[in-house]
């Protein structure tokens, strides 16, 4: 038995050191080119960094910018690696700690995320010309088969704005609670922070499915604009708007 412990303390200790003396460049070969583009490697395989990293986010991908991570090494011996996150791309910014369950199915728990991005974003996933931008804070958003599974946070859509063929109209900033208990639909709140428009209501994520379902008005009356954009994907109400989408991902 004393034989046996300090075999596995002598392969524990080798891990490490081959961990800790792993160029950064070997990430690129240890996960799928249709799941992360990652170039310009630097550092080592447990505290490095990249000049570029994309990630697939549903059909499309999402450029991080520059990447920089330390990898916790005794998580290799579980198969699960946990590796502490940032990325920086002009205004955006992302953070968090990432354990990767099975990259290939997209199976991945995420603790701690901080993320500021572009609401121009959208556009890639949707016919919505938005603009501002988007803060991310969630305490956990457990991910399997490339969907969440179990998350709780915030985000908050700030100096929100439509883009209409006039210009840029000032729309306000809003704010959605969401929560999801494992293998549950995920339920989001929507509320009005500030700004001339006010929005309510809510959204639901299940596996795939969505729905959202919000009423848009405002005391002054909606911008011409923004009324004739919205009329094409809403439904007259009161003095607003009801937004009633339904569909899968």
């Amino acid at each position: 038995m004393p034989h046996f412990r300090t075999g596995i303390a002598l392969f524990v200790i080798l891990l490490v050191l081959l961990t800790v003396s792993a160029p950064a460049r070997l990430l690129g070969q240890l996960v799928s080119s249709d799941v992360l583009v990652i170039h310009g490697f630097s550092g080592s395989l447990w505290r490095g960094a990249a000049a570029q990293c994309l990630v697939r986010v549903g059909h499309g991908y999402l450029n991080l910018g520059n990447v920089k991570w330390h990898l916790e090494p005794m998580t290799l011996l579980t198969l699960s690696p946990t590796i502490a996150l940032e990325s920086h791309w002009g205004a955006q910014n992302i953070s968090g700690v990432l354990t990767l369950r099975d990259v290939e199915e997209i199976d991945i728990d995420i603790a701690d995320l901080d993320a500021t991005i572009s609401a121009q974003l959208l556009r890639q996933y949707a016919p919505l010309q938005v603009e501002g931008d988007i803060a991310l804070r969630a305490e956990h958003v457990n991910i399997r088969s490339g969907m969440p599974n179990s998350s709780k946070g915030q985000i908050v859509w700030r100096n929100a704005a439509w883009l209409s063929s006039l210009g840029s109209i000032p729309l306000g900033s809003y704010a959605v609670d969401f929560s999801q208990p494992q293998d549950e639909a995920l339920i989001g709140e929507i509320v009005t922070i500030s700004g001339a428009v006010a929005a309510r209501g809510s959204i639901e994520l299940r596996e795939r499915d969505y729905a959202v379902d919000v009423f848009v008005e405002a005391d002054s009356g909606l911008d011409d604009q923004l009324r004739q954009a919205m009329s094409l994907f809403a439904q007259p109400e009161a003095d607003g708007y009801r937004i009633v989408l339904d569909g899968q991902l």
